[in-house]
């Protein structure tokens, strides 16, 4: 059995992080020392390294929660399940790459057209550029 403490050490995670999980469900002490201590036994450490393995490649929590239930119940669920809410966080990070990509071309135009000298920024080719999104100015 662990204490929070020792449970956070070896996953290299804060006790803070271990109890917002508990707040959303996704992990659970075991049971309390007579001191009061959360206790967690291996099945907890495994639910943690699963939860950090699956926001590593990109799940958020309500992703992770569902992955979860799934693999309580496998076999109540299909591979196609979580093959689907893989390809679906897929092609939301696509997106989000796509969109970000864009922020990047859009900011190396106006680093491009900016002079970045020391004159007083009245002048400056961004702060006009922002000033005119919609090129009413």
């Amino acid at each position: 059995m662990f204490r929070i403490g020792q449970l956070a050490k070896q996953l290299n995670v804060s006790t803070d992080t271990l109890r917002y999980y508990e707040q959303q469900g996704l992990l659970t002490a075991c049971e309390r020392s007579a001191a009061g201590y959360r206790l967690y036994d291996k099945q907890a450490v495994d639910r943690m390294q699963f939860i950090i393995r699956a926001k590593e490649v990109g799940f958020n929590l309500k992703d992770i929660q569902e992955l979860l239930s799934i693999k309580i119940d496998k076999q109540l669920h299909s591979c196609e399940e979580v093959k689907a809410l893989t390809l679906q966080k897929r092609d939301w990070i696509r997106a989000r790459i796509a969109q970000l990509s864009i922020f990047e071309r859009s900011l190396t135009l106006l680093a491009n057209q900016c002079c970045g000298g020391s004159e007083p920024a009245d002048t400056c080719s961004i702060l006009t550029a922002l000033e005119d999104v919609d090129g009413a100015n």
